[in-house]
C-alpha cells in the first residue's frame, strides 16, 4: 500500500462553496525502511476498567521543606491546624496518618532519586544548552517565532524534539495520545483548536507536521475498542475514534492481515486522517491557498530507527462557467 495514495478522497466533505480542489494528494518526500512490523496477531489488553488510583482533594497543604526535622514539621501541622479551625475536625483523622509518614527514617527517601534525576537534568540543560547559547536565550526572552507546528504523542519514548533535533524555539509543539487532530469544532477539543489557531494566526508557523510512531499505543486502542457502544475508559476510547476513517479503511483493505501490521498500516493512515481534519480549519486552508503554510506528515519507527515523511499537495481548480 502506498502512503502516499492513502489521502485520495478524504478531504471531499469541504463545502464547495469555499473553494475547489484540483488535486488532493500524499506525495513521498523522504523515506526509510517502511516494512511492516508484523507483531503479534493478539489484541493487547490496554485498559482496565478501573482507575489506577483515587486520588483525594487535600485539606491542607503545610509548608514542609524537604529538610525539616521531624518536630519542625509536626509544629508547623499543628500551627496550620489552629488558624483553619474549620479543618480541625476532619484534618485530625489524617494527622495520624500525615505523621506516620513523616516519620519515615531520614536515609530512607523514596522520592530522592526522581527529584536527583530532575534536578541534574536541569544542570545538564542549563550547562550544555542554555549557557552556550546565550544569544538564542537573550533573543527567546523578547519572543518566539518556531517554524514549526508538530503533532506528536505522548508516548515517552517519541519526544519530538529529540527525535528532529529542535532547538528552544524551533517547534511549537502539542502531544496527546496517538498524535490526532480532530476536525474543527468550536465546543468539543478546543485545546487542540487554539493551538493550532495560535500557531497559524499569531507565531505564523509554516509548517505544520503530524508525526506518527512505532508500537502506538492509541492506536492499537483504536483498533481495539468498539466503534461504537458503551465505553470502558472515561476519555480514552471516545478520544481515539477521532482515527475511525483511518481504522476502517486499513480494515477494508488489508482485512486478512495480522493485527500487528494492520496497527503499524494505521499508524500512518491516522496521520492522513488527521492531515484531513486539519484541511476543515478555515486558516489552515487560508495559509495553503497562500502558500504560506504546509501539511506534512511523517512516521518514526524506533524499532529501526527510521524515519518516513510525506507531504501534501494542494492547489485551486480552474473557474468554471456554464
Amino acid at each position: 500500500m502506498s502512503t502516499a495514495s492513502s489521502f485520495n478522497g478524504s478531504i471531499t466533505t469541504l463545502s464547495p462553496a469555499q473553494f475547489q480542489l484540483r488535486k488532493t494528494h500524499l506525495r513521498p518526500t523522504f523515506f526509510a525502511c517502511n516494512k511492516f512490523n508484523s507483531s503479534s496477531p493478539v489484541p493487547p489488553t490496554l485498559i482496565r476498567n478501573q482507575p489506577v488510583f483515587a486520588a483525594p482533594s487535600p485539606l491542607i497543604t503545610p509548608s514542609l521543606r524537604e529538610d525539616m526535622a521531624y518536630e519542625e514539621a509536626i509544629a508547623a501541622l499543628k500551627k496550620l491546624l489552629s488558624e483553619n479551625g474549620e479543618l480541625e475536625t476532619e484534618a485530625a483523622l489524617k494527622v495520624s496518618e500525615i505523621t506516620a509518614q513523616l516519620q519515615t527514617p531520614a536515609d530512607s527517601k523514596p522520592n530522592s532519586e526522581a527529584v536527583e534525576k530532575l534536578k541534574q537534568g536541569f544542570i545538564k540543560f542549563k550547562k550544555e544548552v542554555y549557557e552556550t547559547n546565550p544569544e538564542l536565550m537573550a533573543e527567546l526572552s523578547k519572543g518566539q517565532a518556531p517554524k514549526y507546528m508538530v503533532f506528536a504523542c505522548s508516548d515517552s519514548r517519541v519526544c519530538p524534539s529529540n527525535i528532529l533535533s529542535f532547538q528552544p524555539g524551533d517547534a511549537f509543539v502539542v502531544r496527546n495520545v496517538a498524535n490526532m487532530v480532530p476536525a474543527y469544532d468550536q465546543v468539543k477539543h478546543t485545546g487542540v483548536g487554539s493551538a493550532i489557531e495560535y500557531a497559524v494566526l499569531h507565531l505564523k508557523v509554516e509548517h505544520i507536521v503530524v508525526i506518527g510512531h512505532s508500537a502506538c499505543g492509541g492506536i492499537k486502542g483504536l483498533m481495539s475498542f468498539p466503534d461504537a457502544g458503551p465505553n470502558s475508559t472515561d476519555f480514552i476510547e471516545g478520544w481515539v475514534r477521532i482515527g475511525l476513517p483511518a481504522k476502517r479503511k486499513v480494515l477494508a483493505e488489508h482485512g486478512d492481515a495480522p493485527f500487528g501490521e494492520q496497527c503499524y498500516i494505521c499508524e500512518k493512515e491516522s496521520v492522513n486522517n488527521s492531515l484531513g481534519n486539519l484541511l476543515t480549519y478555515p486558516f489552515v486552508r487560508e495559509g495553503l491557498l497562500k502558500k504560506t503554510l504546509t501539511l506534512k506528515g511523517g512516521h518514526y519507527d524506533f524499532v529501526k530507527g527510521s524515519f518516513e515523511l510525506w507531504g501534501l499537495d494542494f492547489g485551486l481548480s480552474a473557474s468554471l462557467s456554464v
